[in-house]
């Protein structure tokens, strides 16, 4: 696996009922910042997002925002970090991530989450890119989700074996033995 310097996270433009959502948020921004690699993100400020950005920011980290036009104005574009990129659409913006990142992490979040999700374990199965996938699966948040992925595997829908697409973290400094 290639070093990762740049991750992509998606996630949450809400922070959800759950703390340690936050909490989890908050500790992966740590980890990505003391280790200098850099945030590439949604662009919002709002969320699990803003927490992520504002927290590697605020430890002198550099963050790379990439947000559609049509979300300026909703997810209220920060523009307090390092580049703020507005693209076109949603899937300019998720291509644009993926030419910036070396890797994507999953955190909580709702339907614009989870097709990120979808979109990058479909590109690595189609080998359009091999950048690592990982989940962070805080309170088993994904333990749901992570079944049902199962269960497409067993019944044979998948082409590569899910253990090979996507790496489960249950804990942010889980992360730490992947860089």
């Amino acid at each position: 696996m290639n070093k990762i310097n740049k991750l992509a996270i998606f996630c949450g433009s809400k922070t959800g009922n759950n703390e340690i959502y936050k909490q989890h948020a908050l500790e992966l921004a740590t980890i990505m910042a003391d280790h200098k690699i850099e945030l590439v993100y949604g662009g919002g400020r709002k969320g699990i997002m803003g927490i992520v950005a504002d927290t590697v920011m605020g430890k002198g980290g550099i963050v790379r925002g990439v947000i559609p036009q049509v979300l300026v104005s909703w997810e209220d574009e920060h523009e307090g970090i390092s580049e703020l990129i507005v693209v076109e659409d949603m899937h300019v913006r998720k291509r644009k991530m993926y030419e910036l990142c070396d890797g994507v992490v999953i955190l909580p979040g709702g339907f614009g989450t989870l097709d990120e999700l979808f979109e990058t374990l479909t590109w690595n199965q189609l080998s359009i890119h091999d950048k690592k996938v990982f989940i962070l699966n805080t309170a088993g948040f994904y333990d749901r989700l992570l079944q049902h992925l199962e269960f497409l595997n067993a019944e044979g829908f998948l082409w590569n074996d899910l253990k090979g697409l996507l790496v489960v973290l249950n804990e942010p400094k889980e992360l730490l033995d992947h860089l």
